[in-house]
Formats: C-alpha cells, sequence, structure tokens
C-alpha cells in the first residue's frame, strides 16, 4: 500500500428500515475524512453498503410479505438514494448478496476449515436474533441481551466453531504493541481488559434454522453466521481471492476502519482474528463512534422521537446539517439531539458568525474600493500582524484535529478563526479608517478579511463544500491554486485583480427559533408508533 493512498470504510449497515440520523452521521464522517484527505493529496477510497443476510432479515421479508431478496433490493435503492441525496462519495457500494462478496465468503469459509481454524460441534446457549448475537448465561442482563435489552432465547443446534483461543495470545500481543488500534481509549480498555485478557471463548460461525445467508459449500445445510460473513466485506470488495485483486494489493490494510460502539466488539476482536487465520495485516485503526441521544435517551418510535436526516435536509440544507453533526459529536463520545440545539447552531455559528462575515466583507469591499480585492502589502498596524499569526495558530489545530479524526475539534479551531476575523473588524473599524482618509490602512484590512473568508472556505471545505464554493464565488476566487489545501497557510496569494460580486446571496438565512424548533418536534412526532 502506498503512503499516500488512504482507505476508509464505514460499517455494512443492516437495511430494517429508513436511517436515522445517528446512522447517517457514520457516513458523513467517514465522507468528511475522506474528502479532507483527498484535498490533501492521497489517492482516498471509502466502502460503504449493506448487510443483507441472516434471520431476522427473513423474518421481517415475511413479515411483509416478500422474499428477502426482493426486501433488501428496496433496501439497497434506498441507501443509495439518501446517500446520494447527502452527497456521499462513496467509491464502492457492497451488498453481502452479491455474488462477487457470497463467492469469496464460501472460499474463505474452506480455507479456514481446511487450516483447523473451523470445527464442526453442537451449540447450546443464548441467542439475541436482533443483535445476531449469541451470549453465554453469565453475559445476560437480567436474563436479557447485554446490548439492546431484548427477549433472547435458547438455542440447540449443530454448528461449526472458530477457534478462537488459538490466536487469543497473538491478539493480546497485537493490542500490547499497537495502543492506539482501537479508538477512542475507553473502548479499547473496555474490549482488552473485559472480553481477551480473560480469554475467549470459541466463536459458533454457522446455523441450521433458516436459509438466508451463504451456504457452507461442503455442508450446505449451514449458513455463515452473519458477522463473519458481514465482516469480510472490507476486503471482498476490493477483490481479495478474485480474479482481479489489484485494488486489494493497492489499498489493504485500512487506514480508517469507522463502527458505532455497538459494534466494537465485533470489529475488535472477531475482525482482527480472522484476518489473522487468513494471514493478513490489521487495519491501522479502528474507531468507535458514540450513539446519538435524545434529552430522554434512544431514539425511539415508541417514544415519538426519531429524527431522520431528511427532515432537516428538505428545510434547512444538506450543508447545515452536516455541520451541526459533525460539530456536536466530541470524539468518541455520545451526542445530544434538541431541536434547540440545531437552531442555535444554524443562527449563531452559521448565520451570525461565518454568513455575516461575508456579507459585511463583500460590502465594504465594494463600498470602499467599487469591489476590486486591493493586494496585499504586509501588516500595517497590530491588529493586522495578530490576526495573520493567531489565524495560522488555529490553522495548524485544525490540520492536528483532522489527521486525528477529532473533526469536531477541527471545526472548532475554523470556527475560532471566524470568530477573531469578525472581532478584527470591529478592532480595525474600517469605516473610520475610510472616514480619516487612511486608504494604506484600509486596503490591508480588506486584503486581510477577504482572505481570512478564503482560509475559512478551505477549512470548512471537506465539510460544507457547497458553503465553502459559495464564499470563494462570492469573494471572485476561482484559481485552483487559491483553492488548494496547500495555500491555506500563505497570506500573499491574491495579487490578480479579482472582483467581489456586488451584493450575495446570504449564505444562510436566520430562522425563527420558536417556529423551527416546533416544526422539528413536529416532524418527530410523526415517526411514532
Amino acid at each position: 500500500m502506498s503512503d499516500k493512498t488512504f482507505y476508509i470504510t464505514t460499517p455494512i449497515y443492516y437495511p430494517s428500515g429508513k436511517f436515522h440520523l445517528g446512522t447517517a452521521y457514520t457516513t458523513v464522517l467517514a465522507d468528511t475524512i475522506k474528502r479532507y484527505k483527498k484535498f490533501r493529496g492521497y489517492d482516498s477510497r471509502l466502502l460503504t453498503g449493506l448487510d443483507e443476510h441472516g434471520q431476522k432479515i427473513q423474518e421481517v421479508a415475511k413479515k411483509q410479505g416478500k422474499t428477502p431478496q426482493e426486501y433488501v433490493d428496496e433496501m439497497a435503492d434506498y441507501a443509495k438514494k439518501i446517500w446520494a441525496t447527502m452527497e456521499i462519495n462513496y467509491d464502492d457500494f457492497i451488498r453481502t448478496t452479491e455474488s462477487r462478496h457470497t463467492k469469496i465468503v464460501e472460499e474463505i469459509f474452506d480455507r479456514l476449515m481446511d487450516q483447523g481454524d473451523i470445527y464442526k460441534g453442537e451449540y447450546e446457549g443464548w441467542y439475541c436474533t436482533p443483535c445476531e448475537t449469541f451470549f453465554t448465561e453469565t453475559q445476560l442482563v437480567d436474563g436479557k441481551c447485554p446490548d439492546c435489552g431484548r427477549e433472547v432465547h435458547k438455542m440447540k443446534e449443530e454448528a461449526y466453531f472458530f477457534n478462537m483461543k488459538k490466536y487469543t495470545d497473538r491478539l493480546i500481543k497485537f493490542y500490547e504493541e499497537h495502543p492506539h488500534f482501537i479508538e477512542p481509549e475507553s473502548r479499547r480498555n473496555e474490549l482488552f481488559n473485559n472480553f481477551i485478557k480473560p480469554g475467549l471463548e470459541d466463536l459458533c460461525v454457522t446455523r441450521t434454522s433458516f436459509d438466508w445467508g451463504v451456504k457452507v459449500r461442503k455442508d450446505p445445510k449451514h449458513v455463515v453466521y452473519v458477522w463473519l460473513d458481514a465482516l469480510v466485506n472490507y476486503i471482498t470488495a476490493l477483490g481479495y481471492l478474485s480474479n482481479d485483486d489489484q485494488l486489494f494489493k493497492k489499498y489493504w490494510p485500512a487506514n480508517l476502519q469507522l463502527v458505532g460502539k455497538d459494534i466494537i466488539r465485533f470489529h475488535g476482536i472477531y475482525w482482527p482474528i480472522f484476518l489473522m487465520a487468513l494471514d493478513l495485516p490489521l487495519p491501522e485503526k479502528i474507531y468507535a463512534h458514540g450513539f446519538l441521544m435524545m434529552k430522554d435517551g434512544k431514539m425511539s418510535k415508541s417514544k415519538g422521537n426519531v429524527v431522520y436526516p431528511e427532515m432537516l435536509l428538505n428545510r434547512y440544507g444538506l450543508d447545515a446539517t452536516r455541520y451541526f453533526l459533525l460539530r456536536e459529536f466530541a470524539f468518541g463520545q455520545d451526542a445530544v439531539f434538541s431541536p434547540e440545539g440545531f437552531v442555535e447552531r444554524f443562527n449563531f455559528d452559521l448565520c451570525n458568525d461565518l454568513g455575516n462575515l461575508l456579507n459585511r466583507t463583500i460590502g465594504m469591499v465594494n463600498k470602499y474600493f467599487s469591489g476590486i480585492v486591493p493586494k496585499y502589502n504586509g501588516c500595517k498596524n497590530e491588529a493586522d500582524k495578530k490576526l495573520e499569526e493567531e489565524t495560522l495558530k488555529y490553522i495548524k489545530k485544525y490540520e492536528e484535529y483532522m489527521d486525528s479524526y477529532h473533526l469536531n475539534n477541527a471545526l472548532e479551531e475554523a470556527w475560532k478563526a471566524i470568530s477573531i476575523t469578525n472581532k478584527y473588524i470591529d478592532e480595525t473599524m474600517p469605516w473610520v479608517l475610510a472616514k480619516e482618509e487612511k486608504t494604506e490602512e484600509l486596503s490591508s484590512v480588506m486584503y486581510h478579511l477577504v482572505e481570512n473568508l478564503r482560509k475559512a472556505a478551505i477549512m470548512i471545505r471537506p465539510a460544507m463544500e457547497t458553503t465553502s464554493n459559495k464564499i470563494l464565488s462570492q469573494l471572485g476566487i476561482e484559481n485552483e491554486t487559491l483553492i488548494s489545501y496547500d495555500s491555506i497557510y500563505k497570506y500573499d496569494l491574491l495579487q490578480d485583480d479579482i472582483k467581489v460580486i456586488e451584493k450575495g446571496e446570504p449564505l444562510f438565512v436566520r430562522l425563527d427559533a420558536d417556529v423551527e424548533t416546533e416544526y422539528i418536534r413536529n416532524e418527530m412526532k410523526k415517526t411514532g408508533v
């Protein structure tokens, strides 16, 4: 794998219905990271898709009077439409029902069985159908699933098992040698101390009580367990073991695999062990993010508090929705959604801070310099120097946070740069400089305002490309060199005559807080059952 390639994956989603805003967060996060890496010159690749096998899919389809394939085909169409609406620039969308995947799952299962990692036995224990997960008696909480809290049922059937014990010591060693393999640290410690270090039980990897899944070629009454089937999508999508494995050779191992905290056990234990058994390198990092919560707990149709992306996209636009998600989620932690919080972010961050800065700047350049951006002539006062120094400091911190996937912190640094630019207007008082005919100082102020807006447009570009383009267009900046990431540290690049537009459309129109919070609440109530 080249140093300038970057492979990022989302979990492949279970197609249970419409994606809520929390599901959208994972993919928006992945898309933004991919855009940033591409912006920095990396050959970046993003994979997403659907996990379409398993007992619960078969049951849902039956309830709707459809075949499992008909059901997942409909859900795949929906998923692709919602990602297109959210402008997710994925490079591949894999479905576990595709032959390019199922054939390789069959091959992998045979290989693991032939080398003694999979053996035949009988399973007896507790199974949670919604989570597709087996549990021992001691793992249950009040007799129910420890993950989702729903009922489990006792099952006994012939099954194949993966010899997890064989790889426990090797996995422990890997964890110790790669302390940042799982992030955040709290999730790593949870896996290591609670599951890995005490010793792993062998994993049941087939079922015989249903038939919707990848069949074991040597014993076709067995269906491959979905968490073996689904996890290997990250390499089957690259052509692993196929006639054309060029993508696999180019992009594997993955640089970053994003998952929700509820499935970190599968990705942090099963997945690395499967890769070890296949003698493949492990991904560089697996990052488990938190949940999008409501003030009264998890989103639930029964509570009437589910938020779907469409609710916000149709009324407030894509960039405002993406910004809210990325800004609200602290690294690895849960975020809380409230109508008031969304409207506040929109009005204060997007309208007041960013939108007004652009409007005021364009208005003053037109008023004082007939719309032509003055040339850079250094720092003409202490305020100019301070603005440059502080902005470059925020840019450096922004870059550090983006490189470590702390996107909420990165956007916070971008808004610090926007905030000090607004403050700079108040400190330099261009209207006074104009009145006193201090043309040289006034031209320096106008230049610095335009230049800092250009830098802001570059910083927000991976998260809010449409808004970035609008800023640059209204400032009259079209030269690709001035839009490149490498130009962000320079203050003397606007040398050609650049003309701002006479009056631009507002980036964001201020919302009536009472009206909009009520609108969002009413839309949430419609999701109740």
